[in-house]
């Protein structure tokens, strides 16, 4: 009787075995990237969660899903600048494929926090201006992603809230001088005040109290309207802002359309959805293999003008048949 068939066959076949099971383990053990969010909001605002779901869709769109093929960790400011640096360093010590910095601040603090770790930004203002780049084209370190230029839209939202307000003369201006674009929206805001023969009455805040006291300021001086400067600040407190320029009568412009969705007069800027969904694609680039230093800049294509129809008859404002010709969204 041959036995070697057999015992080549005891032989063989563990060793099958242990290679189907290495080959399993090996794939179910295959690293899921993992991508850092890092969000000056808080997770309950519902907004907030409105733009990390288009960021999300962006990521699905190209083929990564979360809990499959890709993990997202979610860190949140609530708010408060000076959380930035430990959130910020906390995904860097969880060694996160890229981070996910939306606004200048928090990219500003993801830079500080690592020089490797590709970082994508999302709803900056003036990346160039707040030197977290040297150019659009060209970012070169480690940040790329995408812009809202706010400086370059402070003169059309100026310009825009002159045509509401015909009459006005006097314009309070609220910045928050922490943010690192605010020194050039600033500048650019004077420059286009001085061209429409308004004078301007430059306000600051950096906690909400701080814009309960601007708008005692305002009130005080007489103003006529009130332009706010893009921040995640504002953007956090729209709820309140729009309820103080109820209150108050108070003609005002803003930078983030959810202002209006509040009772918010006036909105003219970018569509932010569309910028959180355009950051996955420099995500799934860089996963890819691309440089963020190669990535160039993406610059928004479309403005948008929303304009609350209730808001302004609330405050006794008839609204020029030119702008509502113009607006992309008129809330009723």
């Amino acid at each position: 009787m041959n036995l070697v068939p057999t015992r080549l066959a005891t032989a063989v076949v563990p060793l099958l075995l242990a290679a189907a099971f290495g080959t399993a383990a090996a794939q179910s053990s295959a690293k899921v990237p993992r991508v850092g969010y890092l969000n000056p909001g808080s997770p309950s605002d519902p907004m907030r969660q409105r733009r990390l779901e288009a960021f999300r869709s962006g990521l699905r769109e190209l083929g990564y899903m979360e809990g499959q093929n890709i993990g997202i960790e979610s860190r949140w400011a609530e708010g408060k600048y000076d959380r930035y640096p430990a959130l910020a360093a906390d995904l860097v010590s969880l060694k996160v494929d890229v981070i996910v910095a939306v606004s200048g601040a928090a990219t500003q603090a993801a830079q500080q926090a690592t020089r490797t770790i590709p970082i994508v930004m999302s709803l900056v203002n003036d990346p160039v201006g707040s030197g977290l780049i040297p150019s659009l084209a060209r970012p070169g370190g480690n940040v790329t992603g995408t812009t809202m230029m706010g400086p370059d839209l402070v003169g059309k939202q100026l310009q825009v809230l002159k045509e509401m307000v015909p009459e006005v003369s006097r314009v309070a201006l609220i910045r928050n001088p922490t943010n690192p674009a605010g020194a050039q929206m600033l500048r650019e805001a004077e420059a286009a005040a001085r061209a429409l023969g308004v004078r301007l009455q430059t306000l600051e805040a950096r906690i909400p109290p701080e814009i309960d006291s601007a708008f005692a300021a305002m009130i005080r001086e007489r103003a006529g309207a009130l332009l706010i400067l893009g921040d995640a600040l504002f953007t956090n407190q729209r709820k309140q802002i729009a309820e103080l320029a109820m209150k108050t009568r108070l003609p005002t412009m803003s930078f983030v359309s959810e202002y209006a969705e509040v009772g918010g007069l006036m909105v003219y800027g970018t569509n932010f959805l569309d910028l959180e969904r355009r950051t996955a694609t420099y995500v799934a680039k860089i996963l890819k293999g691309a440089k963020p230093a190669d990535l160039p800049v993406e610059q928004p294509t479309k403005l948008e003008l929303v304009i609350n129809l209730t808001a302004a008859k609330a405050i006794g404002l008839t609204i020029p048949q030119s702008l509502l010709l113009r607006a992309d969204q008129v809330i009723q």
